[in-house]
């Protein structure tokens, strides 16, 4: 029998598709432009952290009553938060913009590991959730140990960190995809 949150996952698995597709130009922008400036960098990566938490929100709200929704909304506000302090405080320097990075990531990987955890009752195979989780609070424990980087570097790990990121997603939307037929025609089973 298909569960609420099988089914709300396998109906927005689009969501997830869109949060690793913007994470996926992030990076490449990123590598294309290796000599961005420390503002332009830091307002693209505003404007990534935003859109990341839009689209998580936007996840979590089109959930109706599923109550384990919360770790998305934590996501969503954990980068809408980031997105905000970047853009009110873009003189930041390199390396308290690399610390907020480095935070912003662990906090956010902890948040979809917890939420893995939780959906492994729901749906088999949930290790594209939990290993995008642990690639954040790596990646956030490495900026956090070497905040003194060159920014040549920072933007080489910040890339590589999206494209990486977003390529899970991508892989976990279209398996929650898979069950967007089946999810709904057990759940109306069910409910008959």
């Amino acid at each position: 029998m298909a569960t609420p949150v099988l089914h709300l996952l396998a109906r927005n698995w689009w969501l997830l598709l869109l949060r690793g597709i913007v994470a996926i130009l992030f990076g490449l922008l990123a590598f294309a432009w290796p000599a961005l400036t420390l503002v332009s960098l830091i307002l693209l990566y505003g404007a990534y952290a935003g859109a990341d938490g839009l689209l998580a929100l936007a996840a979590a709200l089109r959930g109706g009553t599923v109550a384990p929704r919360w770790w998305l909304v934590l996501v969503g506000l954990l980068s809408l938060g980031a997105a905000v302090a970047t853009f009110v405080y873009p003189g930041l320097t390199a390396l308290v913009l690399l610390t907020f990075i480095g935070f912003w990531a662990v906090a956010r990987g902890v948040f979809e590991i917890i939420g893995a955890i939780q959906l492994r009752k729901e749906i088999e195979n949930e290790w594209l959730l939990v290993l995008s989780g642990l690639l954040s609070v790596l990646f956030g424990v490495m900026v956090l140990a070497r905040p003194g980087a060159g920014a040549l570097a920072l933007v080489w790990m910040i890339a590589g960190y999206a494209i990486a990121l977003g390529v899970l997603l991508v892989g976990f939307a279209f398996r929650m995809r898979r069950h967007l037929p089946a999810a709904g025609a057990r759940l109306h089973r069910s409910h008959a």
